[in-house]
């Protein structure tokens, strides 16, 4: 089979096209020919990881060590990239009950990332699940991470209909599910982003969009309930005067002050910093396929490339030009000119 293959760490040319082995499903796998892959920053961030230092690493240091030793020190030790996916069940193990073949799914493969080529397997209790009828692949295969992410993170606020939320980030994956999910439990949503992509966010459904080129949320006088902070790109110490007296500074990553800010916020009442991880589950996965299919989430396509042209679809996101999500094609790989979906 062909896939988009990196023996070593640098800009988007070191991904090339090689033919490499088919995997063969274990028993409670299924062997799913990819459709679609997405081009999300954790592609981008481990493509040149070993230029990530502690300091540029979103995460406290013992999950960048970790994150070191599976990803690989000096050159990649996982070399086919691709961590969301949309495709048709081609082979099941004779242990698998939840798939047959020719089932369309969609999916996400987390760290063990894979989906940058024609084939890869899923364990059948994987964060895989039919994919919504309504959507096409390249749709659904940007569906999967952002969405798990900020479904988890957000249900667990209670946020209730009325309140003011900001989402600091509010282009990317987890932020642009993050606009919509709060929208539809009832909030009035702020969108944070740069200049290039102020409309797609205001297409999400945000009631009103920053751009943070032009304006600093924080010196706005505007308070919110909840400030949710993707990528750290703020502080609590920044933010809380932009929190209403009971708010809540919700981080997606952080660091370790964070974390002792959690603990010392939650004894001392008030405005509080929570900081928190989402597994990626299954059921997770199919909460996120039913919003889909009761239309509470969309996802909109800014470009689509061929699997041939991985490198030009990195270099397209790394560059900041994306006015939405941008996928890559496994079906007519090397075919297709990349284009404008």
């Amino acid at each position: 089979m062909k896939a988009i293959v990196y023996t070593e760490y640098g800009p988007p040319e070191v991904l090339q096209l090689k033919e490499v082995e088919k995997p063969v499903p274990r028993d409670n796998e299924i062997r799913v020919r990819v459709h679609a892959a997405s081009v999300n920053y954790g592609d981008i961030l481990a493509r040149d990881f070993r230029s990530v230092s502690p300091r540029m690493f979103n995460m406290p240091l013992l999950l960048w060590v970790i994150a070191k030793l599976v990803f690989g020190i000096r050159k990649p030790k996982i070399t086919i990239l691709g961590s969301e996916f949309a495709g048709e069940v081609e082979a099941a193990g004779k242990a698998v009950k939840r798939f047959k073949v020719g089932d369309p799914v969609f999916g996400y493969t987390g760290q063990n990332m894979g989906a940058y080529a024609e084939y890869l397997c899923m364990p059948e209790n994987g964060a895989v699940a039919m994919k919504p009828a309504a959507m096409s692949d390249e749709e659904a295969a940007v569906a999967p991470y952002g969405a798990i992410m900020a479904l988890y993170l957000l249900r667990k606020q209670n946020i209730r209909p009325g309140q003011k939320i900001l989402v600091n980030g509010a282009s990317g994956g987890i932020g642009s599910a993050a606009v919509q999910l709060a929208k539809y439990y009832g909030a009035e949503v702020t969108g944070v982003c740069g200049t290039p992509r102020l409309e797609y966010v205001k297409s999400l459904g945000a009631d009103k969009v920053i751009d943070y080129n032009q304006e600093d949320f924080t010196g706005s006088g505007e308070t919110y309930d909840l400030i949710f902070d993707i990528l750290g790109k703020s502080s609590f110490s920044r933010s809380k005067n932009s929190l209403s007296p009971n708010g809540r500074y919700l981080r997606a990553s952080f660091k370790t002050r964070e974390l002792w800010q959690m603990l010392w916020t939650a004894m001392k009442g008030g405005k509080r910093v929570i900081c928190a991880l989402a597994p990626g589950s299954q059921k997770d996965l199919l909460s996120v396929r039913e919003l889909i299919e009761a239309g509470k989430i969309k996802t909109i396509i800014d470009k689509c490339y061929p699997l041939a042209q991985a490198a030009e679809a990195h270099r397209y996101v790394a560059q900041g030009h994306k006015k939405g999500s941008v996928v890559i094609t496994a079906g007519n790989s090397g075919v297709a000119d990349a284009n404008q979906y």
